[in-house]
This record gives structure tokens, C-alpha cells and sequence, in this order.
């Protein structure tokens, strides 16, 4: 079940429950264990202050909006616009100000191969940079 599929009163069997986890889990590290181990690190060089799963919602918050919005738009630049300037449905997983570097996050993770090789945080820090540039206040 994806963050946005939240329903309540809904009775799966274990095994359902599972199944879906297996699920997920595939949707959101699909190169498995190292994919999530490297974003692990990566977020917690972006965010030193923050713990795993501080940043690990918004993150696969984000990647969820962003490729809902991509499916419906069909453009990389249309989905990143909409999510920093007029997204406001999470605003209490993803923090404004942190949009930017969350959108950053999951440009980065769409892009990875089996290799799992992230950005650095300092390049990703230039990429926040750009997008926050982008931001319309």
C-alpha cells in the first residue's frame, strides 16, 4: 500500500499484508538491500540532524507524488514545478523548505543502475541549490 492509499478499516490477511510490503519494498529500492543502504547514507548527509526515518517518509513521500504527477503530466519539468510550488497536500511529511532537497533525493534515486552510485551530498547540494532557484514565493 502506497502513503497515499491509506484506508482505514481495511482488513487484509497476513499474507496479503506481506505480499503488499514485498510489494512496496520492490517499488522502492528496486535494486534491493544497496540501493537502500546508499540512499540511507545519502539522506542522512543531506539531513546530519535527522534520523533514517525522519527522512526515509518524506523521501518515499516524495517519490510517490513525483511519479504520480509524472504519469499524469509526462514531463519531468512539469512534475518537479508542480511539487515545489504547488504541491501542498504532504506539508506535514515534506516541510517547504524541505522540497526541494526531497525532490533532489528522488531526481537522483531515478537515475541510479544496479551499481547504486548515488551523487555526493556536496553535488547534491549544488542540485538542491538549483531547484530551490526554481521555487516560485
Amino acid at each position: 500500500m502506497a502513503l497515499g492509499e491509506f484506508q482505514l478499516f481495511t482488513w487484509k490477511s497476513k499474507a496479503t499484508q506481506e505480499n503488499e510490503q514485498i510489494e512496496y519494498e520492490k517499488w522502492a529500492f528496486p535494486y534491493g538491500q544497496k540501493q537502500r543502504d546508499n540512499l540511507q547514507t545519502l539522506l542522512l548527509e543531506v539531513f546530519p540532524k535527522e534520523s533514517v526515518v525522519t527522512t526515509l517518509v518524506p523521501f518515499l513521500t516524495c517519490k510517490e507524488l513525483y511519479e504520480g504527477i509524472l504519469r499524469k503530466c509526462g514531463g519531468r519539468d512539469q512534475a518537479v514545478d508542480t511539487l515545489l510550488n504547488t504541491q501542498k497536500k504532504y506539508k506535514r511529511l515534506i516541510h517547504r523548505k524541505h522540497m526541494a532537497s526531497y525532490i533532489a533525493l528522488v531526481l537522483a534515486d531515478a537515475n541510479i543502475d544496479e551499481s547504486c552510485e548515488y551523487p555526493t551530498a556536496d553535488e547534491m547540494r549544488a542540485r538542491i541549490a538549483e531547484l530551490e532557484n526554481l521555487r516560485r514565493d
